[in-house]
């Protein structure tokens, strides 16, 4: 497959996206752990489920 002279681009064009949505996936995952561990505390506070 030849993308002649605009293969940078489009390399770099994949490499930005892909950093993205490693940045995405990440951020969720870091707050869906901090959700976790907040209800979790809000929980203990109460004295566990009603």
């Amino acid at each position: 497959m030849d993308f002649g002279p605009y293969a940078p681009f489009i390399a770099g064009s994949y490499g930005f996206a892909a950093l993205v949505l490693g940045a995405l996936i990440l951020n969720g995952w870091w707050d869906g752990r901090t959700q976790r561990l907040a209800l979790a505390e809000l929980q203990d506070d109460r004295g566990g489920r009603p």
